[in-house]
């Protein structure tokens, strides 16, 4: 429920980071043991809810399970102060609606006074229960992880779209129903979407935090409406039909004014929705934004993120050299997407072993939800290519084959053969391979390595890498080295003429 405003304590700039409210959490703990009352209830709901909302933003990147734990263990305390918080805000509306010499006001303060004694106790227990020292262990560790990612930089703004889109869907859901659980699900929508912003977008909090924090209070307000409406039925606090219409008739008075106050700044075409999609990215830079998320998401599980980097490079050259028959410009994009990402989380696997890696890659990354930008298909592409960079070939009858049509399972088999063959050109991860050179001659194709040689081990793990890519395109693939004059002569004609 919300709270009837109170006296906050607004953080600067610098304090409002995961380390301040992680702080803030165990100072409105002490403050909230002592009696139990509103505003410490409020205050300590609020820190948890911070902590929480900001775990939520920074694990889509940082996939620790400290941010997970965190998250856990913040709920159970938050939630066991929910109740509490719900007939306390309720008290206060009671107050407010009619008269206190109301037969139905004393009913509904008897009754609310008693609810709010037992859940105290309850509370103080789960208090008590709440693992103070790890709280602040996470509290050390968790921001100093939480440091890599900048707050206002293009991913949190594509983390803030996603917020607003998913938002936006329940505004027209709830503009289509109007039930209680639609307006009730839009608030907290709209407050996900605030706290992202509020947390890591400083410049767009500052020109819409008021608007916001209106708008989750007005939707809060008629929640808190709808729950109070609801208890006095439950209860049977109506003595007769006159005091059920005049409280009807008050309550839902005090609701429609807060829905049609949300209206008038929501509907239309000037609409706070359309604000504030404009600030956020657009076009080209939703699928670039989502490619950054993956990528620093991989930079936390990658014991090497150097090397698939370098392979991400690798790969790229070889797609640019080998023929893509029947392939528009689209799906051409569509596949160094695809085969780009595969090649920069392929060994995020080794975050757990060493051992069968690749199988766990495949996992990590078909348990992600897509971001904005990519469908659940060309991730789960990702995932197949990079499943299958190393370890047993592809075949007909394995479960990560299953469901793709002909045409994806040739794409498939493709990339995961360039891919397969970038990696193991930098078997050793010492990034010496740094050039390719594809040519197609004599049926065969022949790919020049800068740096390559064939006199060494690399050219026995080659063999075996590239027979993926020989099954594919049918025809035997040779690696050779990239001679000097090869490179001397590209630059030749430059040099002549300057």
């Amino acid at each position: 429920m919300t709270a009837t405003p109170s006296v906050a304590k607004t953080p600067t700039k610098k304090q409002a980071g995961i380390a301040y409210w992680m702080q803030r959490v165990l100072e409105e703990c002490d403050h909230a043991s002592v009696d139990f009352s509103a505003d410490p209830v409020h205050d300590l709901r609020v820190a948890l809810r911070r902590c929480r909302s900001m775990a939520d933003g920074l694990m889509a990147m940082d996939p620790r399970p400290g941010w997970k734990r965190m998250k856990k263990a913040g709920k159970q305390l938050f939630s066991s102060l929910g109740e509490l918080r719900d007939v306390q805000v309720m008290e206060e509306w009671v107050q407010q609606l009619v008269a206190a010499d109301d037969a139905v006001t004393l009913t509904l303060h008897q009754y609310l006074g008693n609810r709010e004694s037992h859940l105290k106790h309850a509370a103080a227990q789960a208090l008590r229960d709440f693992d103070r020292k790890q709280w602040t262990e996470w509290s050390v560790s968790l921001p100093r992880s939480a440091a890599r990612m900048r707050p206002g930089n293009l991913i949190f703004r594509h983390l803030a779209l996603e917020r607003w889109t998913d938002a936006y869907e329940l505004h027209r859901r709830a503009l289509r129903s109007r039930s209680q659980i639609a307006w009730h699900s839009l608030r907290i929508g709209i407050k996900r979407f605030r706290y992202i912003v509020e947390n890591f977008l400083p410049q767009l909090h500052e020109a819409s935090s008021d608007d916001l924090k209106h708008l989750q209070d007005l939707l809060g307000e008629v929640h808190d409406l709808d729950v109070l409406w609801a208890t006095a039925l439950q209860i049977r606090a109506f003595p007769d039909d006159a005091a059920r219409s005049l409280w009807h008739a008050r309550i839902a008075h005090e609701r429609n004014r807060r829905i049609q106050d949300y209206r008038t700044k929501m509907v239309g075409k000037s609409s706070l929705w359309h604000v504030w999609r404009a600030e956020l990215p657009n076009g080209k830079q939703v699928e670039d934004a989502a490619l950054r998320r993956l990528t620093l998401w991989a930079s936390f599980l990658d014991p090497d993120f150097k090397h698939s980097l370098h392979v991400s490079r690798l790969a790229d050259q070889l797609y640019a050299g080998l023929p893509a028959n029947h392939v528009t410009e689209s799906t051409t994009k569509d596949e160094r997407d695809i085969l780009r990402l595969a090649a920069l989380l392929h060994e995020v696997g080794r975050s757990k072993k060493e051992k069968n890696h690749h199988k766990r890659t495949f996992k990590l990354i078909q348990n992600l939800r897509p971001p904005l930008g990519w469908s659940a298909l060309k991730l789960h592409l990702v995932a197949v290519v990079a499943r299958y960079h190393r370890g047993t070939l592809p075949r007909a009858g394995q479960s990560a084959l299953n469901g793709l049509t002909p045409e994806d399972r040739n794409r498939v088999l493709r990339l995961a053969g360039i891919l397969r063959l970038a990696n193991t050109l930098d078997f050793a991860h010492d990034g010496r391979i740094r050039r390719l050179k594809v040519e197609e001659r004599n049926g065969c194709f022949q790919i020049a390595a800068e740096g390559y040689s064939p006199r060494e081990r690399l050219a026995e793990h080659i063999a075996g890498a590239r027979h993926l890519l020989e099954t594919v395109y049918r025809r035997p693939v040779m690696v050779k080295r990239l001679a000097i004059r090869q490179r001397l002569s590209k630059n030749l004609p430059k040099r002549i003429a300057a």
